[in-house]
């Protein structure tokens, strides 16, 4: 399968059961395979930010953090393929190739975000780990432990 950033996939269950973090959104939801999730890619690390389509609650946690701290890049309301869509920046993990189920379609087509979108969201993630790197951490999950894991898969035999 050839991975590009800025196109919206799904992830294995296999990915959850081998890193088992409790920060991570769960994978199925009502029998569906959702979230979807954008991707970033990376090198061979492929960064999965989770999409939402929970508009209202995301909104509003949206409004406490931008009158808490006058601004909010760690959630976004963007439209995606025709729908308003929250991307969970602060849910964002990292995962590798062989965990991806399949692209999210519509009418067979994979869903990629716009060029202006895709910009606006990586500058965003960007922003998201100079933070963390600075030792505020948005992030849910533990990326630093869920990258080692996969970077281990990467030099493992």
């Amino acid at each position: 399968m050839f991975i590009q950033t800025g196109y919206i996939y799904h992830i294995k269950d296999d990915f959850f059961n081998k890193v088992n973090d409790s920060g991570l959104m769960t994978n199925h939801e009502n029998g569906h395979t959702r979230p979807t999730y954008l991707t970033i890619k990376d090198g061979d690390i492929l960064w999965f930010i989770p999409l939402s389509s929970k508009i209202a609650k995301y909104q509003a946690l949206i409004n406490q953090k931008i009158k808490k701290y006058g601004d909010c890049k760690s959630i976004m309301i963007r439209e995606i393929a025709g729908k308003k869509t929250a991307i969970l920046l602060q849910n964002a993990f990292p995962t590798l190739e062989k965990y991806i189920d399949h692209p999210h379609t519509i009418n067979g087509n994979p869903i990629k975000v716009i060029n202006s979108l895709e910009q606006e969201i990586l500058n965003n993630f960007k922003y998201l780990i100079s933070l963390k790197n600075s030792g505020i951490n948005l992030f849910f999950a533990n990326i630093d432990n869920i990258k080692k894991i996969m970077l281990n898969e990467l030099t493992s035999p």
